[in-house]
This record gives structure tokens, C-alpha cells and sequence, in this order.
């Protein structure tokens, strides 16, 4: 007995000295840091602090500044100019002493001599837009950007300021310590721009059929930058590209335009009944009850009278907002507007639209419904939406946000047709801009230096919202649509763009003006990736309150990427750092494949590895312990006879291994497998992913499985997993249903599938 446990054993130390014997006579390699997929975190995160705790949430320090504004603006219509007198009062609650502040002015962008178009490559194409050849080659520069007429104290007194560019450095009288306030004013003034002919994220659109303009006005005000914990001061200049980085504070704003427009808002209307007829007034009031339907403030018909008046004379429209990080207003004679009521956490929420003529009869039909149901559906996976109201205004070419307000395209032929391509994408452009008031206007992220935390989770959550809409108003699809048909969330969509040419992509940690493919970096990647880890990493529940979770915690607050890491863990117990340094801090991309899959079976007599040894060693077979030996399909153990046999007809010193060791209860309850197989999963791509396996078997039935990316930790290049079966395998996909952004789907299938040329799929997809 104890020779032939002797010899059992030497089996295993054959195969142990060998290897030992090969690492010796193997050149010694130089030492390597940690390369390790699933290395913490901990060189890239800064080090928790009082400000930001470790579990992602404010630290018991944190602070931030506020900046309230009092502003008297008047919109000249005529010369397209706008005028203001704005009064700043800054709180400095940080723990530092200030000596200057730091005001934003982003319209010196269209400065004449500004250095935005500098730094832009430039060449001549092949084919132009006439609007952008004009631009480019036949316009002389145009008189924009800020004129600042003076900076003053309360008492009227100058202070000394710089301009940057786009920033301008205010000096103060004393230092500004911890706790204290200080008030200053600026006047200036600016000629406003064309924005479908000049672009920009404001502006207005002139109508040349009936001499009106629409304004959108935002970045219209002298505003302050923000001043944190994380870098001081957000002083980074703005070309045009990264958005904004801005404190929090109130806003009183009369903004005087011509007495025949209609004009709204960032904030509350405080003299509504001094700027609404009385009908408007009793159109509001109804507007105040209607929850299905919008209720129209002022028709088409009214607008299509206000357009013929261009009145000499002006209102003043007051606008009071509480806890709001910017202000924007849109205002024209030629505004339909109407509103419904939404009930979001047992309050009452103005859904509002405002456009012109040439909007219908899309906008009159979808956009306040739009409104509304993205309000619901944000608010579900968010926070109850705290302000009174959201407002979507009719902007050619725009898609941009502010509090409470956004512009939104999709302007229907000149006869009133659409296609469906311009009605899914006015609904899709609202639902993403509306859902920006909670990304970043309220979770204030810095969208100057990290654009996917706003852009990024925004075009996540529109995913979702979309697809609520679809389900709620199925009269807005198509009849070929069974659900709304997002263009960015699902992991297969942003294949093309993370399989393609890597020296054009950057990963998503990079400042938005570095990257390539602005819109796939930002937008769709992030959005992907919270998908995939909402669908198939972590599943709805962990997702969804950890979402919450960092939503709640950052409500009117200035969140990092690594808050919003670390609280997604610090809710969940997932373990995610492998997640984020793959998707956010590399470019790799998801190849997961099938590399070999090999059938065995059980057999009592020995199978060639072992016969190997033993004649190698010199044992006999009566020398052995009774051993279950594995014979694989195909080789020279192999014989046709196996797949007939059951398991413990195969394998008798099995069988009587568990007639000694197990009672006939027990045995009833032991598995029988027939079949057993080795797969080989292989990873060329450089992302650890799960790896999601589907099994079908020979009756028809199949088993889906889902293997923790943890499998890979040891070995990044390729994993085996043992599989007993009592039904054969027919064939096994990986990813079958498209879930993990899987870049190359030719090597997920076994038996391997025989794929179209590219050319074969354009001849079938052209054919007749």
C-alpha cells in the first residue's frame, strides 16, 4: 500500500521538478513593477483628505464658495447688442486668503483677437458648406467679445483688473479672509452673435423671411470662476470647446427687450402679470392642473401677429433664482409657448416650451411631453428635481443647457413634414439637454477639465430616459420602432470607435480640448461603460443605489472623478478599480475569444500521459492506485465506444471509490456527467471583461453563464475552465448578446462560424 502511494505521488513531483528544472536553466529576467489589470487604484487616486473623504462623500471640511449676482441687462434689438450692470457679491468660505478674484468672460472667445482659431489645424477640403466656406474664407472679423466699461467697488470707486483672454483677474482692496464678503460691479456691453452663421453656444438665428430674430442668450454676463479645494482656481482659458466650471449663488436679473416679445428664464418670473396679457394669465393657470397634455400660453397665431409689430416699446422681465450655478434667457416676438405640469416628489414642475412657427408641427406635439418625461425618468435614477421648472427653447443648430433652460434643434420642412431622423433627434437632443440640469447644473461637476462627468453620465442616464419616453408615448415611434432608437448606450455602438485607429483616441481621463473624437470620448464611451457596469457587471440594484448614492452626495456640490469612483464601491462592495482603469484611464478595448475547446471522456485504463511516465519510470500497471483517467476526443486513447458508455461503466475504480465512501441516500443525489470539456478562453483585447458563455446542447436547450472578470487576474492573455456536462455541447458563443463592446465576434464561436467578407455583407445588403 505504501509502495503505490509512493508512486501516485511521483507523478505529481515528476511534473513539479520539471518545471522547477526549467525555471533554473531559464535566463533570469530584470524585475517588473505591478502591471497587474486588477492593481488598486492608489498611485492614480490623490490621497483622501478632510475635504474628500475615502469613501467618495464630502469631507467634514469641505467648502465651497458662492458668488450672488444682481444684473440689470437690455437686449437692442435692433443692433443686435446686448447691455449690463451686474453687481457681484462673492463669500469666500474657504479656509485660504484671497488676494484677487477671478471673472470669467467667455464671449472675448470671438474676440478679434482672439487665439481660439489658432490653434486649430486648417486646410483646404474638397467640399465646403457655403456657411462654412463663408466663415472661413470671406469674413472680415466681426466686433465681439466683451467691452468692459468699468469695474468698481460699492462705493464707485475703480479697482485695478487684468484680462487674459477669456479670464480677467480683479484686484481687492484687502485680503479677502475666511468668512468675509466682498461686492463689486462691472458694466459691459457686447454685439451679439449669428449663431447658425458664426456658431456658438449662444446667440441669435435671424429669419430673413420676416426680419425677426430668436435669441438664446447664455455666457452673457461677466461670471465668476470657481475656487476649490482640488486646484485652487478654475482659470483655465476657454477655446471654446470645454464648457464651464462655475460657484453657485442667487440671482435678481430684469431683462428689458422689446415689449412684444416673449421671454423666459433660469429662475422664477416675479412679475408675471406685469409682462402676461390676461389671457396668457388664465392659459398659465390651466397650464398649472394639465398633467397630460400641454396647454398653449401663446398660440401660433398670436406669434404669427407679434411677428409683423416690432414695437418701439419694452418690458422688463425679473427673474429671481435661488441655488443656481449660471443664468440663462431666451426671448423673440416670434415664441409660441406653452407648459404642463409634471409631478416629481409631490411637487408641481412647470414642463416648458418655447418656438417659433418653423418648429411645428413637431415641437407643439413632443417637446413639453419630452420635458416632462425626462423629468420623471432623471429623477427616478437621481434626486427629486428641486427647481420649479425646465424649459426647452427651438434653437437651430443648438443643443446646449443652463439652469432650468436649454436650446434644443429639429426643425421640420418649410411644408411641416419630418423625417424620422429629425424627429428622434429633437427628442433625443431635449432629453439631453434638459438632463443636464442635473448634470452638471446641480451635481456641479468641472466640466472645463473632466467633460465625461457631465456629458459622459448625462449620456447615460438619456439612455434610459429615452427608452422611458418610447414606453410612455408609443405613439412618438415609428411603426417599424418597438423601442426608442438611442444612438449612444448600448455597448455595440461604440465598437466601431474603440476598435478603431488608436493613435486617434485618448482615454477618457483627458482634459476635453486634448481629445480626439470629442463626441465618442465624452459622450458615448463613458455612457457605454456605466451601461455595460449597470447591465452586466453589477446589475441594476448595486448600480442604482450607488448611482443615487453619488448623485445625493454631490447635489449642489463640486464632485471629482474620484468621488464619484469611489462612492460607486463604497455603496455597492464591488470591487470596480479594474473597471475604471481599463475603460477610463486606457485605451484598450474588449476581444474576448474562443481559442480551443477539446471533449473528454472517462476511461479505467491508462491514457498516454500516463503511459508516458510509466515507461519512463519503469512501472507496471499493478503498481498504480486506481486512477480516473481523461481521454480526449480524437487522440490515439480515443474509441468510439466511450460516448456509449456511462459515467461508471467508464470508470470502475470510480464506481467502486463511491460504493465504498457513500450510502445509496447519498449516491442518489451525485451527478452522472457523460460529457467533460476543456475551453480555452483567449483575450487579445487588452480589457479585462466578464466573460458571458452561452452553452447549447444537443436537445436544443441552452445555459447562459457568466464568469467574474476576475478570472483573468493570474493570466491576462488566456484562461481554461473545466466543464462536466450530462448533455453534449453543440456549440458555445461568447457575448451572444452583445454586451461588452467586443470589438472582433469572429473568434467567439464553436464551432467556429464562417463569417461574410466585407464585401459579401455589401453585396447582400445592396442586393435588388
Amino acid at each position: 500500500m505504501k509502495k503505490i502511494t509512493y508512486i501516485c505521488l511521483s507523478l505529481i513531483f515528476i511534473s513539479s521538478a520539471t518545471f522547477a528544472q526549467d525555471q533554473e536553466n531559464a535566463e533570469r529576467k530584470t524585475g517588473h513593477t505591478n502591471t497587474n489589470k486588477f492593481k488598486q487604484l492608489f498611485d492614480e487616486f490623490s490621497t483622501p483628505n478632510m475635504y474628500r473623504a475615502a469613501s467618495g462623500a464630502p469631507g467634514s471640511a469641505y467648502y465651497q464658495q458662492q458668488a450672488d449676482y444682481k444684473m440689470d441687462i437690455v437686449l437692442d434689438d435692433k443692433n443686435a447688442k446686448l447691455s449690463g450692470f451686474e453687481t457681484i457679491t462673492y463669500t469666500n468660505n474657504s479656509p485660504d486668503p484671497l488676494k484677487y478674484l477671478w471673472v470669467q468672460l467667455e464671449q472675448n472667445k470671438r474676440a478679434k483677437d482672439s487665439k481660439s482659431p489658432l490653434i486649430e489645424k486648417s486646410g483646404i477640403a474638397p467640399v465646403f458648406q457655403p456657411n462654412e466656406f463663408t466663415n472661413q474664407y470671406l469674413m472680415a472679423p466681426l466686433e465681439r467679445g466683451f467691452n468692459i466699461e468699468s469695474v468698481t467697488d460699492t462705493n464707485k470707486k475703480p479697482l485695478a483688473h487684468m484680462i487674459n483672454r477669456t479670464m480677467m483677474r480683479v484686484e481687492l482692496p484687502k485680503t479677502l479672509k475666511t468668512g468675509e464678503k466682498f461686492s463689486f460691479s462691472i458694466k459691459w456691453w457686447y454685439n451679439i452673435n449669428d449663431h447658425v452663421v458664426e456658431d456658438g453656444r449662444s446667440g441669435y438665428e435671424f429669419f430673413p423671411k420676416d426680419g425677426n430674430r430668436a435669441y438664446v442668450i447664455a455666457q452673457f454676463f461677466p461670471r465668476m470662476a470657481v475656487y476649490s479645494d482640488v486646484e485652487g482656481w478654475q482659470n483655465s482659458q476657454f477655446w471654446g470647446r470645454d464648457e464651464f466650471a462655475l460657484p453657485f449663488g442667487d440671482y435678481e436679473v430684469n431683462i428689458t427687450v422689446p415689449a412684444d416679445h416673449i421671454l423666459d428664464g433660469t429662475g422664477v418670473l416675479t412679475n408675471r402679470k406685469d409682462v402676461y396679457s390676461k389671457t396668457m394669465i388664465q392659459r398659465y393657470e390651466q397650464a398649472k392642473k394639465s398633467y397630460t397634455e400641454p396647454v398653449v400660453i401663446v398660440t401660433q397665431a398670436e406669434a404669427e401677429i407679434a411677428e409683423k409689430s416690432f414695437s418701439d416699446k419694452t418690458k422688463t422681465w425679473k427673474l429671481k433664482a435661488e441655488n443656481v450655478r449660471d443664468f440663462g434667457f431666451a426671448t423673440s416676438r416670434k415664441f409660441i409657448l406653452d407648459m404642463m405640469s409634471v409631478k416629481i416628489g409631490g411637487k408641481d414642475i412647470m414642463a416648458v416650451s418655447l418656438y417659433p412657427k418653423e418648429g411645428n408641427p413637431l415641437w407643439e406635439d413632443w417637446s413639453t411631453k419630452a420635458v416632462a418625461s425626462t423629468l420623471e425618468s432623471y429623477s427616478r435614477m437621481t434626486f427629486d428635481y428641486p427647481y420649479h421648472k425646465a424649459i426647452s427653447v427651438h434653437a437651430k443648430q443648438q443643443g446646449m443647457e443652463y439652469p432650468m433652460i436649454c436650446w434644443n434643434y429639429g426643425r421640420p420642412k418649410e411644408d411641416g413634414t419630418y423625417s424620422d431622423r429629425v424627429k428622434y433627434g429633437m427628442m433625443g437632443v431635449i432629453i439631453h439637454e434638459v438632463g443636464h440640469n442635473f448634470f452638471p447644473m446641480i451635481v456641479n461637476s468641472d466640466e472645463r477639465q473632466w467633460t465625461w462627468m457631465d456629458e459622459g453620465l448625462n449620456t447615460f442616464v438619456q439612455y434610459v430616459a429615452e427608452q422611458d419616453f418610447g414606453k410612455k408615448y408609443p405613439a412618438a415611434l415609428s411603426p417599424q420602432d418597438k423601442h426608442f432608437p438611442s444612438d449612444r448606450g448600448p455597448a455595440r455602438m461604440i465598437v466601431p470607435y474603440m476598435g478603431g485607429n488608436q493613435d486617434f483616441i485618448a482615454p477618457i481621463m483627458t482634459k476635453g480640448l486634448n481629445t480626439y473624437q470629442f463626441g465618442n470620448n465624452a459622450y458615448g464611451k463613458p455612457a457605454t461603460a456605466l451601461n455595460i457596469l449597470r447591465e452586466t457587471v453589477m446589475g441594476h440594484e448595486l448600480f442604482d443605489y450607488a448611482f443615487k448614492e453619488y448623485s445625493r452626495r454631490w447635489m449642489f456640490k463640486h464632485p471629482t472623478p474620484e468621488d464619484f469612483f469611489r462612492t460607486m464601491e463604497d455603496a455597492s462592495a464591488f470591487d470596480l478599480d479594474w473597471y475604471w482603469r481599463g475603460w477610463f484611464y486606457t485605451t484598450d478595448w474588449v476581444d474576448i475569444g474562443l481559442k480551443d475547446v477539446k471533449k473528454y471522456y472517462v476511461s479505467s485504463e491508462p491514457n498516454t500521459f500516463v503511459k508516458d511516465i510509466m515507461k519512463e519510470k519503469g512501472i507496471s500497471k499493478d503498481q498504480l492506485r486506481p486512477l480516473v483517467y481523461m481521454v480526449e476526443e480524437g487522440s490515439e486513447d480515443y474509441n468510439e465506444g466511450m460516448e456509449k458508455r456511462t459515467l461508471l461503466e467508464s470508470s470502475i475504480p470510480l464506481k467502486a471509490y463511491l460504493m465504498d465512501n457513500f450510502t445509496p441516500e447519498e449516491r442518489k443525489s451525485i451527478k452522472t456527467p457523460k460529457y467533460f470539456y476543456n475551453i480555452t478562453f483567449e483575450k487579445p483585447g487588452g480589457l479585462v471583461m466578464p466573460i458571458i458563455v452561452e452553452y447549447t446542447y444537443a436537445d436544443g436547450t441552452s445555459k447562459m453563464e457568466t464568469l467574474p472578470a476576475q478570472i483573468w487576474r493570474f493570466n491576462d492573455n488566456e484562461v481554461s475552465k473545466a466543464i462536466a456536462s450530462e448533455k453534449e455541447i453543440v456549440s458555445i458563443i461568447i457575448d451572444p448578446k452583445l454586451e461588452t463592446a467586443d470589438v472582433d465576434t469572429s473568434n467567439n464561436s464553436w464551432p467556429k462560424e464562417v463569417q461574410e467578407s466585407n464585401f459579401d455583407q455589401f453585396k447582400e445588403k445592396i442586393k435588388g
